[in-house]
């Protein structure tokens, strides 16, 4: 693939749907586990909405790795590694997580009846910090790389 412009105006689209995801996660009762599972939508709805937050970073990458790098066709797996090998994520903790979230987003789409309600509460209650960390890294490597040098 040959490299290209940035486009900041599908980044900063990609970003305002994560932003937006994670504003309906908000509305998810996180107050007790009980509460939680009384409607089946809450755990659905939590499923969906951080599946689709991971989707929109792994996509914003892709499309920084295309255009900045000239690298293509990724696996979801491959955009976080190479985000972080590229200086997309420059900070090595959010590039493990980065990871991570790679491999999740694969166990939500594909072995999604293996993802309990339980966990789902538990990233609600307390891992959806790093994915706002993660949009905040790739807003920052977008203006990077769309600067003229």
């Amino acid at each position: 693939m040959t490299p290209g412009d940035i486009d900041l105006k599908v980044v900063s689209n990609r970003l305002d749907l994560v932003d937006r995801y994670l504003d309906y996660l908000k509305s998810v009762p996180q107050a007790d586990f009980e509460e939680f599972t009384s409607d089946p939508r809450n755990p659905g709805a939590a499923e969906s909405f951080i599946r689709r937050s991971i989707e929109g970073l792994l996509d914003t990458a892709r499309h920084l790795l295309a255009k900045a790098h000239g690298l293509g066709a990724l696996e979801y797996r491959q955009v976080a590694r190479l985000a972080a090998e590229k200086g997309l994520i420059r900070d090595a903790k959010l590039a493990r997580t980065f990871e991570e979230l790679a491999g999740y987003r694969i166990r939500l789409t594909h072995h999604y009846e293996e993802v309990t309600d339980r966990e789902l509460f538990d990233i609600l209650r307390d891992h959806l910090q790093d994915i706002p960390a993660l949009r905040e890294e790739l807003r920052q490597a977008a203006s990077r790389l769309a600067a003229p040098e």
